[in-house]
This record gives C-alpha cells, structure tokens and sequence, in this order.
C-alpha cells in the first residue's frame, strides 16, 4: 500500500513538473519586415526579437529593404527586391509593411494601392499583415495627421494590425520635447528612435513589454564576438516603455 502512495506521489510530481514545463515553453512567431531605411536603420528588426526573449512570444525577424523604396518597388520586384519571392516561400506569421516616409504626403493613391495589394498577397501566403505607422520628419510635424489617416485607413479596411509608430513618436514628443529621437538629418530614427520603434512593434504583436528592460543590446558578428547594437541610458529606456505602453 505504501509502495502504491510513493507511485501515485511520484506520478503526481512529474505531471506537475511536465505542466510546469509547458507553461513556460515560449511560443514563437516568423515575422517579415518589408520596407527601406526606416526598416533597417539601427537594426530595428534585431532589436525587435532580442526584446521579445523576455516576452511569452519569441518573435523571429526577417527583413527585406533597400534604402528609400516604396511598396510599389517592392510589389514589382525593382532594384533587385524578392520581396514576394519572400513572403510566399517564408511560411512568415506576420508580414510588416512600411511605405516610403513621405509615400503618405506625396503620393497617398498609390501608397494606398500597395498597402492594399501587400495586405491580399500577405493573408494569401497565410500570414497576417501590419502597416507600420510611421512618423513625420523633425521640420514637418504637422504632416503626422496625414500619415496617421492614410495607415488608419488602410489598416480598417484591409483588416490590418495597425503598429503606431508615428503616434508613440509624438506622445513621447509631447512629454519631452528635447527628447532626441531623430538622427541628424531630421528624418532617420537615433537609437532612442529605434529603441521606442522596437518597443511598440513588441507591445503591439505580443501584448506585452518585460518587466525589466536592458539598456545595453547587443548580438554576435560573424566572427561570434559581441556586437553592442545600442547602449542607451536607463531613464530613457523606463521612459520608451512607459511611452509604448500607452498604445
């Protein structure tokens, strides 16, 4: 009888252990980001997966961009692009798609056109689409509205996931103003810039931000030494995720 207890203890033990286990298995998901510059500029994409190890969620980032593209460039495979090729051989969950910084302003109907037709070909490959709101250049501010309604817009009627990018630049704008968030040719992000980018891209596609934030990221080279990727003040870094966590 003893012997029957020890089994059905021990028994006990290892299903709580292997229910243990599943709890903290992290889920994973393959993200794509498609854009230019502002995709790429500090390692975004990087940055991005290396947050989301302290998340439920490990997202696994890709990218395809070339400097000052526009969807429609990525849509017709120019200057060298596989964007397409990408996404339908990726088998990607998530499909990010970022639009030439004035597409908005200087051509709204076709930077509409594109969102469109990537937000199709994305739900066809079986992934699911995200318009990365991007923000206004440092002189021009005032064009954020125009920026917001053209993503807002795509984003409801193609039944995307909306990344408010260009919102959480402003908010943080407002709280600081001599927050430096552009590199200095006034369009570019710094590394807070990309740090808060990376902040809401995490928030938005797993729901949640660590509890603790590093300000030191970094990530092996070829050669498997370490590569700092951003070295950032720790106020600061409280201050992005207080800011993205507001959306």
């Amino acid at each position: 009888m003893k012997k029957i207890a020890l089994i059905i203890v021990v028994f006990g033990l290892f299903l709580c252990s292997n229910q243990g286990f599943a709890q903290v298995k992290k889920d994973t998901l393959r993200v794509l980001f498609v854009g230019n510059s502002y995709t790429y500029y500090q390692n975004l994409a990087q940055v991005v997966s290396i947050i989301s190890d302290s998340t439920k969620t490990k997202l696994i980032t890709k990218k395809s961009t070339i400097g000052g593209a526009y969807l429609s460039e990525h849509w017709h495979g120019k200057r060298g692009l596989k964007t397409k090729d990408i996404i339908k051989n990726g088998r990607f969950d998530i499909v990010v798609l970022q639009e030439f910084s004035m597409g908005a302003i200087e051509n709204p109907d076709s930077a509409y056109k594109y969102m469109k037709l990537f937000c199709q070909f994305v739900k066809e490959n079986g992934a699911k689409p995200y318009l990365y709101q991007t923000w206004a250049r440092e002189k021009v501010p005032h064009y954020q509205e125009q920026i917001n309604k053209l993503y807002a817009k795509a984003a409801a009627d193609n039944k995307a996931e909306l990344v408010p990018v260009g919102n959480a630049w402003a908010l943080a704008k407002q709280l600081r103003p001599n927050f430096v968030l552009y590199h200095n040719d006034g369009s570019h992000p710094s590394d807070l810039g990309t740090f808060l980018t990376a902040c809401v891209f995490v928030k938005t596609i797993t729901h949640e931000l660590p509890a603790n934030l590093p300000n030191v990221y970094s990530t092996l080279d070829i050669n498997k030494e370490s590569l700092i990727l951003l070295n950032l003040d720790q106020l600061d870094v409280v201050f992005c995720k207080k800011v993205a966590q507001s959306f």
